[in-house]
């Protein structure tokens, strides 16, 4: 990904940014002893989202780095496939590689991002949507911030929100039913900021 040099944000963002960092972190990949550490750690806040991080830390308090990997297998790998296709292209059309793929490649192009080498997920996987969103949120990418907005309209809002509930639901999750909580709620709330008046 080409990144540039980033300035001086309004702390919503930089918690924003934070946010789907996190989420983005969470989804690619089963969580290690030191990041369940920091989970269990999160503070509780009042509202929403403040309900969410805090179940996430309780879900983290009971979880292992092997009892998040084997869960991570069952909800996303599976033998032969996963509980879970957390893919917009499967989300949106039914089937993976469509449409919403191409329009994302399109846009992916455009803002000069790019896919990290090494990496097999199609750029569809909701890993990579929160992270490059979380990028855009920050000025990480050539692509300033005035970017992200229309990023989350196009390719996370009309879907996401559904998989992460779907997450929260899924029979193989314990920890990520957590992680699915919050996921919802972070979408469900920049929706709402994106519908308030400019």
């Amino acid at each position: 990904m080409t990144e540039r040099k980033q300035t001086a944000q309004d702390p919503l963002d930089v918690e924003r940014a934070r946010l789907f960092a996190l989420l983005g972190r969470l989804m690619g990949g089963a969580p290690d002893a030191a990041l369940l550490g920091q989970l269990r750690r999160l503070c509780p806040m009042p509202g929403e989202l403040g309900a969410a991080y805090a179940a996430l830390a309780a879900a983290a308090s009971s979880a292992t780095p092997e009892s998040t990997e084997r869960e991570y297998f069952d909800l996303f790998i599976g033998v032969g496939r996963g509980e879970i296709l957390p893919y917009a292209s499967y989300y949106l059309t039914g089937f993976l590689h469509e449409r919403p793929l191409a329009d994302l490649r399109g846009d992916l192009l455009r803002l000069g991002i790019e896919r990290a080498e090494g990496v097999a997920e199609p750029e569809d996987h909701i890993a990579f949507l929160c992270e490059t969103y979380a990028g855009l949120i920050a000025g990480a990418f050539l692509a300033g911030p005035e970017e992200a907005p229309a990023f989350f309209s196009r390719h996370i809002r009309p879907w996401a929100a559904r998989l992460f509930a779907d997450l929260e639901k899924a029979q193989a999750a314990s920890f990520y039913r957590g992680v699915g909580h919050l996921g919802r709620v972070a979408v469900e709330l920049e929706a709402a900021a994106a519908d308030l008046p400019a």
